[in-house]
């Protein structure tokens, strides 16, 4: 098996070009996709979905012509997307098709060490019975948190309803703690909203058939997935990505049937046979919205590489929107919607060639496009925001 420390010295090398371009073409970002919403979610790992409509332009800009309805017909009228608690514990969209694989890998990871102090913090088995009763209550409709937190009050006793959970400068029910893990292990997914709420629901009543993949299986299936979207990559990048273990994560590594390569002089892994890089060099300026970042910085490494000169010093602590120049970050952005029309500021961090000049303005229209908007204005000067303002 490939991934052992005794195997000999990879022969494979890549440049950091290489590994460039390959993830750019695999996000979608180098040229758009004409598959549609679901691939390039797929292709993306996931897309990470805490602001929805972020996750909306995310999709929206990988995909030829598409606009953000085009991501919530996927997603609340085609079902081919779902929007659930992938990675981390944070809210993702994800294709339909995958859940299973994600839900099996993500239930047998161990549960992350709660931040919650004594008092606070729910024991392993109040957690157990909250998981089963969110599992219950979503089963039988789509609720709102409110909702949810009364029929879960009523399926488990008044303690889950205790308001002790520090959060956002208020505080929420005690029950709220287990909220990523039912996510995680597909007791729950985010249903259609409702008004300006949020709902949850079941995957079992919005994908008949929804079973949960064995964890072997599905742990195998991840790693694929994600070396195939962020790869080369070692285990301790993989580890961070899912929040999880470095250790267990270099054991997983082990199992598999992964090829080493070699990145600028760095060991890093790839599923065997997946050595391929384009022959062109990455180019072109393209922006990431919110959050869009998390998948870029979480999953691309190392930083040094990504964020070089100014880009560490201006854009590498925040959620930031980002400007990439031929792959790597070299710049911010930000826009500010009021109805129909889109106001657009970019702040490149390099000189831009009138090409790039050119790539940046049909990358704002892109932008206006997927947002629906009729009018833009483009700027050029300094992000005054912070991240995710």
């Amino acid at each position: 098996m490939t991934a052992s420390a005794e195997e000999p010295v990879a022969t494979v090398r890549m440049s950091w070009e290489d590994v460039c371009a390959r993830r750019l073409g695999r996000h979608a970002l180098s040229v758009p996709s004409t598959e549609g919403c679901v691939q390039v979610a797929a292709g993306m790992g996931g897309v990470h979905a805490q602001v929805m409509t972020a996750a909306e332009l995310g999709i929206g800009l990988r995909v030829d012509g598409a606009t953000r309805a085009d991501v919530r017909r996927a997603l609340w009228e085609e079902r081919s997307l779902v929007k659930a608690h992938g990675p981390r514990g944070t809210v993702h969209v994800l294709p339909a098709r995958d859940l299973p694989m994600w839900v099996g890998a993500l239930s047998a990871l161990a549960p992350a060490p709660s931040p919650f102090q004594d008092g606070v913090r729910m024991t392993a088995e109040q957690t157990e019975e909250v998981v089963a009763a969110i599992a219950a209550a979503v089963d039988e409709a789509d609720l709102t948190v409110d909702e949810l937190t009364e029929a879960v009050v009523e399926r488990t006793g008044p303690w889950a309803g205790d308001l002790v959970m520090p959060a956002f400068q208020t505080l929420w029910p005690r029950w709220r703690q287990a909220m990523a893990q039912a996510g995680q292990r597909g007791a729950m997914c985010f249903g259609p909203v409702r008004g300006r709420k949020v709902t949850y629901s079941s995957p079992r009543r919005l994908h008949p058939g929804f079973q949960p993949a064995p964890a072997d299986a599905a742990l195998a299936w991840l790693v694929r997935s994600y070396l195939h979207a962020y790869g080369p990559s070692t285990p301790a990048r993989f580890a961070h990505w899912l929040n999880a273990p470095a250790g267990w994560a270099a054991d997983l590594f082990e199992t598999l049937d992964l090829e080493r390569v070699e990145v600028e002089g760095t060991r890093a892994w790839v599923a065997a046979g997946d050595t391929e890089a384009p022959l062109d060099a990455p180019r072109g300026v393209r922006l990431l919205p919110y959050f869009d970042v998390y998948a870029y910085r979480v999953g691309n490494q190392p930083p040094e590489l990504l964020y070089p000169g100014r880009a560490a010093e201006r854009a590498l602590r925040g959620n930031f929107q980002l400007l990439l120049v031929d792959g790597v970050v070299a710049g911010l952005w930000h826009q500010r919607r009021s109805g129909r029309r889109v106001d657009v500021t970019a702040e490149p961090l390099v000189p831009l060639t009138k090409a790039q000049h050119t790539d940046l303005e049909e990358q704002v229209e892109r932008v206006a496009h997927v947002l629906e908007a009729t009018k833009i204005t483009f700027t050029l000067g300094p992000v005054t925001v912070g991240g995710h303002a």
